[in-house]
């Protein structure tokens, strides 16, 4: 069985100031996004499903999606602020004013409907490497349906980390091979003006923290089966009990990944990988990303040109 590769293509891009998700980067008018695909598609991913906003997808489909679906099982969804809430619960949430989509796992449950394999889900904003990929890949490619033994590929934090700003990341603590907890660090960032030291710090809970760069951080690598859809359901029914009014909160995939540990569901098998993250999270990032993808060309780990086009 084939697994699928689930992309989450649906956020705002504050920090970026644009759509970043579909911005060019490669020779041919590539975005990142191409990047990751084509690594799932010589992986042995069978299709990729993307989540999208609506008001995206004109641009989406001309700067993206139709020339991949000419060479690869591809569909789109949507995320939308409505979906998966009731008519009582809508009019709870509008009391909020809430500008911010609902986080990773409502975008994931938006998907639900296509995954019928163990899938592998990725942030389109990031790059991954192909190494991270592959063994997710060949990991879901050995799974059932109903296994409860899932998957994340871990990062080093300092091969992670951006110069023009704080990055949010959840590190991870495992144990014998498995994970055992994530903590959300959102604001993760080099000291020193204009962040150009070397020591890293987090702003956690009000305080202050020392990070060494060697912890093993999540970047939405991760790989379930279906039997993960329990699990997401139930956090996400327990964060509209409590989270509709509050205006910046979001479902987020690291936790609900975490709760599966914390309540006995099943385990989750960290894998590492050696490569350095890159991305677009500030507009600053786009020539980095567009000069590190140049050198990965020149170097033959991609083809100057990714996908046929007629």
């Amino acid at each position: 069985m084939k697994p699928t590769l689930l992309v989450l293509a649906a956020g705002m891009g504050s920090r970026y100031g644009g759509v970043k998700q579909i911005d060019a980067v490669g020779k041919n008018g590539e975005c990142l996004l191409d990047f990751s695909t084509f690594d799932a598609k010589r992986s042995g991913f069978g299709k990729v499903v993307y989540i999208i906003r609506k008001d995206i997808e004109k641009d989406f489909r001309e700067r993206l999606f139709d020339r991949v679906a000419k060479n690869f099982d591809a569909e789109y969804v949507f995320q939308t602020p409505e979906a998966l809430l009731t008519a009582a619960e809508l009019e709870k949430a509008k009391k909020a004013d809430r500008k911010k989509p609902w986080g990773t796992i409502h975008a994931v449950l938006c998907a639900k409907d296509k995954i019928h394999e163990p899938f592998a889900v990725i942030n389109a904003d990031d790059y991954y490497g192909l190494n991270g990929i592959e063994t997710l890949g060949k990991y879901l490619s050995s799974i059932n349906n109903d296994c409860t033994e899932h998957a994340m590929v871990g990062y080093v934090l300092g091969k992670t980390m951006s110069r023009n700003g704080s990055v949010s990341r959840g590190v991870a603590e495992t144990e014998n091979g498995y994970l055992k907890s994530i903590t959300e660090n959102t604001k993760i960032y080099y000291t020193g003006e204009n962040f150009s030291g070397n020591e890293i710090e987090s702003e956690l809970n009000g305080k202050i923290y020392k990070l060494s760069g060697n912890e093993t951080v999540s970047m939405n690598l991760f790989g379930f089966s279906p039997k993960a859809f329990e699990r997401f359901e139930k956090y996400w029914d327990g964060f509209k009990e409590t989270s509709l009014e509050l205006p910046k909160a979001e479902a987020l995939l690291p936790v609900a990944a975490s709760d599966i540990i914390k309540y006995g569901e099943g385990k989750i098998k960290v894998f590492t990988s050696e490569e350095s993250w890159f991305g677009m999270t500030y507009p600053e990032d786009k020539q980095i990303v567009k000069d590190a993808i140049a050198q990965k060309i020149a170097s033959g780990y991609y083809p100057e040109k990714l996908w046929e086009r007629n």
